[in-house]
């Protein structure tokens, strides 16, 4: 049978790997060998567990939004990782890789962040563990998410702006992998999605797989069914939506539809549609797609979402896209914030942009009446307040 997971050498199909510099090559590998072993152990399993129930506040609700549901003719569920601690789904990974961080001896914690949700929930972790953290940001999303710089400041972390290139999350990257060339002994870095080179995306992705796996008894619960029709969720690097399709990768009855930011457009050079407008490449030490020149030169996406515009896509997103299991739909800003603005007004529930783009495929998709349509609802929306205020002149 044909699976969606990753192999043992962290391959999703032609996607994945781990293309390193030597130099990095002794932190993948000795986190290669252990992260399975370690998530094995009852003990790490129990911690882990009793983070999340206790501390993070799982299991989120699977919510069905009645009258979303009944302006689209659909049932629609939402899954809410915005009720997690810290506001978004980031949390789960990060309990888990400081769980492994400890376990292998790191008493330095480095993270790069874009929208500022994974750079909370690793200074989050960091306090609560009473770790050292140094959280990258690139300048420009410094600016545009000044509520979570506060928070990791107030938690304890350091903020480094990325100064070069887009200023970024690429950029914030870039500078949290030459950090770990230079503190390999002492330092691990929390990679925020399911990118990187290999163990991450798989490591990230089973942490994240919380988000499926409580799915599946919730609608069993709800609809007395464990598989929904359709599983949806924004897709930047994705790992809110690895965690959202990690059980059902291989039950081919459940559709799986990822929804990218088209930013200004897919042809007008502003967007961060990357199934559209990427080609095969190697970035931060993965081969999946990105957008790049014709002679392989990185692109700038562009979304109004700072947790979206990424130039790459997670190499089990780009496996799907490829393979065709997984629909791939891009939605402009424009159609991300008023499906945004739509769910506040009709659910009573303040979405991240990250996540009005999942929200926004109705109008592109028809589903059918009785279709279970579960969307992962990634994120809250206190961070973008001001890109909201700003665009509907609130």
């Amino acid at each position: 049978m044909k699976s969606y997971h990753a192999n043992e050498k962290g391959y999703y199909g032609e996607f994945g790997g781990a293309f390193i510099p030597e130099m990095l090559y002794p932190n993948c590998e000795e986190l290669r060998q252990n992260y399975l072993k370690i998530m094995a152990e009852p003990s790490f399993k129990e911690e882990f567990d009793q983070l999340l129930k206790d501390y993070v506040g799982r299991p989120t609700p699977l919510y069905f939004a009645e009258r979303l549901s009944n302006k689209y003719g659909t049932k629609i569920y939402l899954k809410r990782e915005d009720l997690c601690h810290t506001g978004a789904h980031k949390v789960n990974n990060t309990i888990g890789q400081i769980l492994m961080a400890k376990r292998l001896g790191k008493n330095r914690i480095i993270a790069e962040t874009g929208a500022g949700q994974h750079g909370v929930a690793t200074a989050t972790v960091c306090a609560l563990m009473g770790i050292e953290c140094v959280v990258y940001m690139g300048e420009i999303d410094i600016a545009r998410q000044a509520p979570n710089v506060a928070r990791m400041k107030m938690l304890g972390a350091e903020v480094r702006p990325a100064l070069s290139g887009s200023r970024t999350l690429k950029d914030a990257t870039n500078e949290a992998i030459r950090d770990w060339i230079n503190n390999p002994v002492d330092t691990h870095y929390i990679i925020g999605s399911v990118v990187g080179p290999h163990p991450y995306p798989d490591m990230v992705a089973r942490f994240q797989s919380v988000i499926s796996e409580e799915i599946k008894w919730q609608l069993k619960e709800k609809e007395g069914r464990e598989n929904p029709d359709y599983v949806v969720a924004c897709v930047g690097g994705g790992s809110n939506a690895a965690g959202a399709y990690y059980h059902y990768l291989d039950e081919p009855e459940v559709g799986i539809i990822a929804v990218e930011a088209a930013g200004k457009g897919i042809d007008t050079g502003e967007s961060a549609a990357t199934s559209a407008l990427g080609k095969v490449g190697i970035i931060h030490g993965s081969k999946t797609l990105l957008m790049q020149t014709p002679d392989g030169q990185i692109t700038e996406p562009y979304s109004i979402s700072a947790g979206l515009d990424y130039p790459g896509v997670g190499p089990m997103h780009a496996h799907l896209f490829t393979s065709k299991r997984g629909e791939f739909i891009s939605i402009t800003d424009d159609d991300a914030m008023q499906a945004g603005l739509e769910l506040c007004k009709l659910e009573g529930i303040i979405p991240a942009i990250e996540t009005s783009h999942a929200l926004a495929i109705f109008d592109q998709k028809q589903f059918k009446k009785d279709d279970v349509v579960v969307i992962n609802l990634s994120g809250r929306g206190d961070k973008d307040l001001q890109n909201f205020i700003d665009y509907f002149k609130l």
